[in-house]
């Protein structure tokens, strides 16, 4: 799934990802893989997993979308 960092609580570590469909789902730190925590931004493209959690939907295996290279 594609999605959007829409918050992100640094000092709690955790933050909210706006699916391609609308949807906004939480994805914990610890979740984040390819990439720091603390380096992803507000508005910045990612790729996760969605699984359904105790509360909810959540987002795992999320990874920093990263541009193609133009050939």
């Amino acid at each position: 799934m594609t999605g959007t960092i829409k918050r992100l609580v640094t000092e709690r570590r955790f933050g909210f990802i706006r699916t391609q469909d609308g949807q906004e789902v939480f994805f914990h730190a610890s979740a984040v893989s390819g990439s720091d925590f603390h380096s992803l931004s507000v508005g910045q493209e990612v790729n996760c997993d969605i699984e359904r959690g105790d509360k909810g939907l959540k987002a795992a295996n999320v990874r920093v979308r990263r541009e193609q290279p133009l050939s």
